[in-house]
C-alpha cells in the first residue's frame, strides 16, 4: 500500500463563519497585517486550493480570523492499494462491465398484392 498526502483548504468555510461571504472583505483584514494582495489573488485564495502559500499570508489569515493554522489546512493521510499490473487487471472479473444485448427488430413488410 503507498500514502499520499491530501490537503484540504478551510478559507472560505472560515469566512463564512465569521460572516464574510465576499472575497473582497478579506482584503482589509489582511492590510491590517501588513499584507496587500489584488482582489483576483484574494477570489483565487478564497476559492480555490493553493498549491503554495507565504507564510505572511496564513499567519495575517490566522489573525485576521481568529484561527489556527489547523482550522485554515488540514492535512489527510490516504492509504492506495499499490496499482495491479496490465495482467491482473485483464484477467479479473468484468462484473457489471458487460454490454447489453443487443435485440434486433425485422421491419415488417408489407403485404404483397397476389
Amino acid at each position: 500500500m503507498s500514502k499520499r498526502v491530501e490537503t484540504v483548504w478551510n478559507l472560505r468555510r472560515l469566512m463564512a463563519d465569521q460572516g464574510l461571504f465576499k472575497t473582497t472583505e478579506l482584503i482589509p483584514l489582511l492590510e491590517e497585517y501588513g499584507v496587500s494582495l489584488s482582489r483576483e489573488q484574494v477570489f483565487r485564495l478564497v476559492t480555490q486550493t493553493p498549491e503554495r502559500a507565504n507564510l505572511s499570508f496564513i499567519g495575517a489569515v490566522c489573525a485576521a480570523l481568529n484561527c489556527t493554522v489547523s482550522d485554515l489546512i488540514e492535512v489527510r493521510i490516504v492509504e492506495e492499494k499499490a496499482a495491479m499490473n496490465a495482467a491482473e487487471q485483464t484477467r479479473g472479473s468484468i462484473g457489471n462491465l458487460r454490454p447489453v444485448p443487443a435485440r434486433i427488430h425485422r421491419p415488417r413488410q408489407p403485404p404483397q398484392d397476389k
